[in-house]
């Protein structure tokens, strides 16, 4: 007997049912391991497979075995995703298994019925979907019926859990699972599932942390890739983004409607189900736009729908049902809230606009077409305004382009990925479970809440004296308060964070007003805009018919045409590796077999610049008068320090007007000194073994990213900022390469 025979004679017989119903041949190499694991050891998993490999089913097959082989009572399985839509999809491939399990299932988020969770919490048992935030919520308001619910807890699963290592979020997980384990008495075993892992072994760390369990990483042969990839490049034909007059008034101008970069992606989704990913929110209402302007010139129907986290419930909830669907035709632009692993159907081509930041973003969008047998299908489309001849050097370069390319290659060359990181300080987060402890559990001594709180594994690297430091300033504040018995509890200001249900994220979030039309939600904006103005939302211009700025509501009526949008937000880091491969593609004559025509023309253009400017040779570019381009080729974190290190001797050199677009290049007046002056100086002052990032922030700065960073103080925020937002050991090491480049 195989090891596949053997395995798959332990599922019941409901499992071989379902997989002799799907007719399947064998199970999968990810299945089998998965089952050794989990019914044959006491430990964590990682299951660390491509898109579509089946995870879910590799995972829950063995999990549903162990709960037939020994029911449990009460809530067995803990779901833990960090979308709603993930919770709303991932189970309903799944649910005729589950169904013949007889093993309930529940979703627990926002969106859920109140009578749904009024059951569970009557009768809990079964698997239980739930949102880190919602998790936090019952940690906070349910915490004595915890033991209660929990009490047979056997597993734990994580999913997409490249998207929570490193982040306050996940970090959030584990601290609540850590509590959530106080609470009941043991610990339950964790899987964690995910396609894009960079290192296994630093995740899987991630996953055991706080328990004496070690973890289970099986490794699986790599499989060849089979792509259908291709990159088009185009020049921008029409600069005028607000079009809604030209609209409105009926003048159906070309130069108003038509653009090529925007043809072309009508052209490449046209009959064909499709994701259109871009990168930020403002851009994808842009692009929705632009493809139904598109349409209603063409007399095609309007088959374009719109993804993202600012939309209502519905919305989002109809795009989706309508990309599973397979009997509907749909194109939906979308952001990062279909790049996880919701279940599409036969989705025919990704696109993406522009480049993705990371391989990580790229493989997880690339992995939602091709599945049921298919190779994955993606079109990256770049647009650009044309360069004029006086343009400054950097501004000759597509970086968007170069950075793809250099994603792609660093993926079919070494499959490379990007590794989690980790942060030393999360102050925020430290703020924020603080808060949750103490009105989950009730007064503390300042000891007995420093014993548990720094005991999270989390915060393993926070110091007594920052927590102290810290504790002190929250109740100068009123976010604490001291009883007459030296007991800390939750102060005025603190239940005043608690009182609203936003406090149980950890990511930032605004104040946003509601948008309606008649009935309908459309979603939210961020600043409204006055009274007879408009707006894009939902793929379509909207103008304001009443703002009631006490309720935060918007009343809007459509309008046609296309306008801008924006919300606030970052756009995620980008690794050094990325940046060093981006430098091969300029230097390096390959011809990368998955550009379009305008791409290669484009790419021999950037690489023709690069060569006649020097830039392959020397880091360091003049570009006339005091103006000189540096090209360090540095990821976000080390990029940021260097831009902070020649800050800080800016003086010294007659440094003024620093200019940089992300991490590609840096340009600056320096009146005196040479680059190899600069350098010297900078290794001089920076070099040495005992240097501190510390040192390169101001005493006067005020680095506030996270939610809660208003509210911790000053000198904690900038050493958090230093250890955990700076790299000076790489930073260094690229100095003293670019010296050594600079003296040949």
């Amino acid at each position: 007997m195989t090891e596949a025979d053997r395995i798959f004679e332990r599922f019941p017989v409901f499992i071989r049912e379902y997989i002799y119903s799907h007719s399947w041949e064998s199970l999968r190499a990810v299945q089998i391991e998965a089952a050794r694991t989990i019914l044959e050891t006491d430990r964590h998993l990682l299951l660390t497979s491509s898109t579509a490999s089946g995870k879910t089913e590799a995972a829950f097959f063995p999990i549903l075995t162990s709960l037939s082989e020994m029911p449990a009572t009460g809530i067995s399985v803990l779901y833990i995703a960090p979308l709603k839509s993930l919770i709303n999809d991932q189970f309903a491939r799944m649910e005729e298994l589950l169904e013949e399990s007889g093993i309930p299932v529940t979703h627990w988020h926002g969106d859920v019925a109140q009578s749904r969770k009024k059951k569970l919490l009557a009768h809990p048992e079964g698997i239980l979907q739930i949102t880190p935030e919602s998790l936090e919520a019952m940690l906070i308001n349910r915490s004595n019926d915890i033991p209660r619910l929990f009490s047979d807890l056997r597993f734990i699963v994580l999913d997409e859990i490249h998207t929570l290592t490193g982040s306050d979020r996940g970090n959030q997980i584990l601290c609540q699972l850590a509590r959530l384990e106080r609470l009941i008495g043991h610990s339950p075993r964790r899987v964690g599932l995910s396609a894009t892992v960079g290192d296994p072994n630093r995740t899987a760390e991630w996953l055991c942390a706080g328990t004496d369990r070690g973890v289970d990483v099986p490794l699986f042969k790599e499989e060849k890739i089979r792509w259908r990839l291709g990159l088009e490049h185009f020049f921008i034909q029409n600069p005028n983004f607000d079009q809604t007059v030209l609209a409105v008034s009926g003048e159906k101008s070309a130069r108003a409607l038509m653009d090529a970069g925007y043809e072309y992606l009508y052209e490449c989704v046209r009959q064909k189900k499709s994701l259109v990913f871009s990168n930020s929110r403002e851009e994808t209402e842009y692009v929705c736009a632009t493809l139904r302007q598109i349409a209603a010139k063409r007399n095609d129907p309007d088959v374009f729908l719109i993804h993202h986290g600012n939309l209502s419930a519905s919305l989002r909830e109809e795009a989706e049902l309508k990309m599973k669907n397979d009997e509907v035709f749909a194109v939906t632009c979308a952001t990062v809230t279909m790049e996880l692993g919701i279940d599409i159907g036969r989705l025919e081509r990704i696109l993406q606009m522009d480049s993705p930041n990371s391989v990580s973003s790229f493989l997880q969008r690339l992995g939602r077409s091709g599945r049921r047998g298919q190779p994955p299908e993606m079109m990256m489309v770049f647009r650009e305004e044309e360069p004029l001849p006086n343009a400054p050097l950097p501004q000759l370069i597509p970086w968007g382009l170069i950075r793809a390319i250099a994603i792609v290659q660093l993926y079919i060359e070494e499959r490379f990925v990007e590794p989690p990181s980790r942060k030393k300080e999360p102050l925020s987060l430290l703020f924020h479970q603080t808060l949750s402890m103490l009105a989950s559990c009730g007064e503390l001594s300042a000891a007995a809440l420093a014993e548990r709180m720094l005991s999270l594994s989390p915060f393993s690297a926070v110091s007594k004296e920052t927590y102290r430091a810290l504790l002190v300033s929250m109740l100068n504040h009123d976010f604490l308060e001291m009883t007459e018995e030296k007991g800390l509890i939750v102060g005025l200001a603190g239940e005043r964070l608690l009182n609203s249900f936003k406090f149980y994220a950890v990511f930032n979030d605004s104040e946003d007003f509601t948008v309606r039309c008649e009935s309908e939600e459309l979603g939210t904006i961020t600043t409204p805009p006055p009274v007879g103005d408009r707006f894009a939302l939902a793929g379509r211009v909207w103008e304001v018919l009443e703002l009631d700025a006490a309720r935060r509501l918007v009343f809007v009526k459509g309008v046609e045409g296309k306008m801008e949008v924006s919300w606030p937000g970052e756009y995620g880091e980008i690794h050094t590796r990325i940046l060093e491969r981006m430098r091969r593609v300029l230097q390096e004559d390959t011809v990368y077999p998955y550009l379009k025509g305008n791409a290669v023309r484009r790419l021999e253009m950037a690489r023709r610049v690069a060569k006649n400017a020097g830039m392959n040779e020397r880091p360091f570019v003049y570009l006339g008068g005091y103006t000189w381009c540096l090209f360090p080729w540095l990821g976000t974190r080390s990029f940021r320090t260097l831009r902070k290190m020649i800050g800080a001797v800016s003086a010294e050199f007659g440094i003024s007007g620093m200019d940089f677009e992300g991490c590609n290049y840096m340009t600056f007046r320096m009146e005196h000194g040479s680059g190899e002056a600069l350098f010297r100086r900078l290794l001089q002052s920076y070099g040495a073994p005992d240097a501190t990032p510390l040192s390169l922030v101001s005493p006067k700065e005020l680095p506030v990213f996270e939610k809660y960073d208003e509210y911790i103080p000053a000198e904690l925020l900038r050493h958090a900022y230093a250890v955990d937002r700076l790299n000076l050991p790489e930073a260094v090491e690229r100095i003293k390469e670019l010296l050594d480049i600079l003296e040949m």
